[in-house]
């Protein structure tokens, strides 16, 4: 891996996509391919930055940047996050390795290390003056860790009831009877005319259930949900959570319980 040379943005540090490739040891199309297929699992602010128009002309004004850069119409900016996400894609020992190593040599900059003062060098009253202070600012600064703690928590627990769906049991109840009814009807299986109302859904509403209950999950076990929860997670969620889904769908179970009336 090259010497990187530290870009900025947002006050904080991130790698364009070739720098990123190259300490991973793959391909820049296999980081845009990963990104391109997984997009919705991106946060931009917290995974990346998109830069476009005016924005990227003045960050290439002001960075230093790859000559095959210099006239792309867009640049995307892995945060430490974002680098976790693409190391998590690609899986190997060395994207690992190299991830670990950005973590620790370049994406947390090291702390400074202060001189330390000779205070037996200061007269008496100075000298209770910078016990004084060190009390005060060590106190202000314990509070302020308990407030990030405490609000890293709120968010957290905020995100967790975001994330995990509410079910709506009449909704459901109703779903089930129409299936169950219009598999007896046709004498069809139930199972088999579950699948087939999912098929339709996915042709009507233009939606991978599969790739967003994947999703789902990933979101709840980044949230903390426990296992159990996970694994119970269903399309039926991912329906649920999405009300032009929801619509969709009750539109498709009522169709096919009416068609299967002889």
């Amino acid at each position: 891996m090259s010497k990187l040379i530290p870009i900025e943005h947002n006050g904080q540090r991130v790698l364009t996509t070739s720098q990123l490739a190259d300490a991973f040891g793959t391909e820049t199309k296999i980081i845009t391919n990963n990104f391109s297929r997984n997009k919705e699992r991106y946060t931009e602010g917290k995974h990346y930055f998109e830069l476009r128009g005016d924005a990227l002309e003045k960050f290439k004004a002001s960075h230093q940047i790859d000559a095959n850069l210099k006239y792309a119409p867009v640049l995307y900016l892995w945060t430490e996050k974002g680098a976790w996400m693409h190391a998590k894609s690609l899986n190997t020992d060395r994207a690992w390795e190299a991830y670990e190593m950005l973590v620790d040599e370049y994406y947390r900059v090291k702390e400074l290390v202060e001189p330390q003062i000779d205070i037996s060098k200061l007269s008496p009253e100075l000298q209770m003056f910078k016990q004084l202070w060190d009390g005060l600012a060590k106190t202000q600064l314990e509070q302020a860790e308990t407030r990030k703690q405490l609000a890293e928590v709120q968010n957290t627990v905020a995100a967790i009831k975001e994330t995990i769906v509410r079910r709506d049991d009449d909704w459901r109840d109703s779903i089930n009877k129409m299936l169950n009814t219009a598999a007896m009807r046709s004498g069809g299986n139930y199972q088999e005319l579950r699948s087939e109302s999912y098929r339709i859904l996915e042709e009507r509403a233009r939606c991978d259930l599969n790739t967003r209950l994947r999703n789902l999950r990933d979101r709840l076990e980044e949230n903390g949900a426990t296992k159990t929860k996970i694994n119970n997670t269903t399309k039926m969620d991912v329906i649920e959570a999405d009300p032009r889904l929801k619509e969709i769908y009750t539109t498709i179970v009522k169709e096919l319980s009416i068609n299967s009336i002889p």
